[in-house]
């Protein structure tokens, strides 16, 4: 089951104070799911293919977070969920509804990514080769939430051909598949294992 924003209806846009999610509500069984708004749409829509995809990518990010080596990242790990969570909410809101009370994103969250990158780049060795993902399970881990980023950033670009989509939330995507790339070269510093150069067959 990927993240049922339709409970956002009543908190977000009718202010209660107090909501008591369901995990069931059997209005799904017949291939068809509510956005933020209320319109039903099939499942197999490519609005829910994206948000299904940033949840997929959230529960990743999730799982990096929950390495020994990154205890110290625990928080701008956090950030970043919190604001896949945002990015979830806005592809599941109808596009008028994201201009009421869903929750949104701002230059300043593209900007937290591009600083730790560039403070982590600071302790890094310049890259010289094409490096393979593995090395470590955590960073393993890593590599997976960062394809799942990109794969998130592709379904996303696909949606805003076909109706609007916040540019903000493409941009995201894009910087977040560098962080968790850079993150990846961090991990393995801080776990003292080289890097697996990709040496082609030539």
């Amino acid at each position: 089951m990927t993240i049922n924003f339709y409970f956002l209806q009543d908190i977000l846009l009718k202010k209660c104070s107090f909501v008591i999610m369901k995990i069931y509500t059997k209005t799904g069984d017949k291939g068809q799911t509510s956005l933020v708004g209320g319109t039903r749409i099939s499942k197999t829509e490519l609005r829910i293919e994206a948000y299904g995809t940033v949840d997929e990518l959230n529960s990743y990010v999730g799982l990096v977070r929950d390495q020994a080596v990154n205890n110290d990242r625990k928080d701008i790990l956090k950030e970043i969920q919190d604001r896949l969570f945002t990015i979830g909410s806005i592809l599941a809101s109808e596009p008028e509804q994201t201009k009421k009370r869903i929750p949104d994103l701002h230059e300043s969250d593209i900007e937290l990514l591009e600083k730790e990158m560039d403070r982590m780049d600071e302790s890094l060795e310049p890259m010289r080769f094409f490096i393979l993902p593995g090395g470590h399970q955590s960073v393993s881990f890593g590599h997976l939430a960062r394809t799942v980023c990109r794969r998130a950033e592709r379904v996303v670009i696909r949606l805003s051909q076909e109706t609007e989509v916040n540019d903000l939330v493409i941009r995201y995507l894009n910087r977040l598949s560098d962080y968790l790339f850079v993150l990846c070269r961090m991990m393995i510093k801080d776990l003292n294992i080289e890097e697996i150069s990709w040496k082609p067959r030539i």
